[in-house]
């Protein structure tokens, strides 16, 4: 059913975009992402109905952790919602070019569409420069989701290697990186957040850097106390016993089973992120205009939202459907990885 959903919502673009769709090739590279996005849709959904169908009956023998986690979450119906939901948000912020009315900085006549209401002209009104806010919405999520998954990778990967270097190594490695941490959490984050961003000219790039590395320690943390566990067990015992090297016991042993952990953090992470920057762009630290951008946008209505409700109201909403489907596919992985709590 989801990739009949899938087929018939990438069909649809194709065709009732057709003329965008097929000028593309010789476009932007944000219309020959687009274009990639909907022909690698389509045979992304081709392929896997073709496997659904081909595949061999399930059988318990043989099958690995991960596998069991995926049935367990693909019986859990909210997560699986928010999966979905994630899906369609990257969907829709990849093909934007063909879906996006308008261009989300073109200004519209001021005398006759200045916050004009929603419409059949423009669904979601206009704002307080005749832009239409349907297509900076959509726009907005792009960058949005870009800074939160390119974000949340940063401080991941950090916060992996660190956490555990210092729980395999322990000693003075330990000591050092664990005091480390203690002080980058001991500075108020916003504060840090904004003194950095203000001592250089806010780009989507340095918002993406400073994000990135001053969300790291609890990862690293995280990774910390599992591989204290972890270095304990027999298969890591045996392969020190077989002579591995500190960096591959790490590397190949450590880090592969401090995945599932780390990829419930990350999820949950991404929403943090995505609010996190709406929160500085609302204050006129994060993306700069033209470019739009949710909280960018939450800050422009501000100050007319008894007249024109509609320009806080949509990029508002974006904001907590998308924190709200990171959330549930978070709580759906954590309860799917962890086999004391699969049902």
């Amino acid at each position: 059913m989801a990739a009949l959903l899938v087929w018939i919502g990438l069909m649809g673009v194709a065709v009732l975009r057709r003329e965008r769709v097929a000028g593309a090739l010789s476009g932007s590279l944000e219309d020959r992402v687009a274009l990639a996005t909907l022909v690698g849709g389509l045979a992304t959904v081709w392929v896997w109905s073709w496997r659904d169908v081909a595949k061999p009956p399930f059988r318990w023998l043989g099958v690995s952790q991960w596998a069991l986690a995926g049935r367990a979450f693909a019986r859990n119906r909210l997560a699986v919602l928010g999966a979905i939901g994630i899906l369609g948000l990257y969907l829709i912020a990849l093909l934007t070019p063909f879906l996006a009315p308008a261009d989300p900085a073109l200004l519209g006549d001021l005398l006759t569409e200045l916050l004009a209401p929603p419409s059949e002209t423009h669904l979601l009104g206009t704002d307080h420069f005749a832009r239409d806010v349907l297509s900076r919405v959509l726009y907005g999520a792009r960058v949005s989701l870009l800074i939160g998954f390119v974000a949340v990778g940063i401080s991941v990967t950090v916060g992996t290697l660190l956490g555990a270097v210092a729980g395999s190594l322990g000693g003075w490695v330990d000591t050092i990186v664990m005091r480390f941490v203690d002080m980058v959490i001991s500075f108020p984050q916003l504060v840090l957040l904004i003194t950095i961003i203000a001592l250089f000219e806010p780009s989507i790039f340095l918002i993406v850097a400073v994000l990135g590395l001053t969300q790291w320690t609890g990862t690293a943390r995280l990774v910390r106390g599992e591989v204290l566990s972890l270095r304990e067990r027999e298969y890591v015992q045996a392969a020190q016993a077989l002579g591995f090297s500190r960096w591959r016991i790490i590397i190949a042993h450590l880090i592969p089973n401090v995945l599932g952990p780390v990829t419930v953090a990350a999820t949950l992470g991404i929403g943090n992120t995505i609010v996190l920057e709406a929160g500085l762009s609302f204050l006129g630290l994060g993306v700069q205009p033209p470019m739009a951008s949710w909280g960018t946008m939450v800050a422009d209505g501000r100050n007319v939202m008894l007249q024109a409700w509609w320009l806080s109201t949509f990029p508002g909403l974006a904001i907590v459907v998308t924190v709200l489907c990171f959330n549930l596919v978070g709580d759906g992985l954590r309860d799917a990885l962890d086999p004391r709590l699969r049902r």
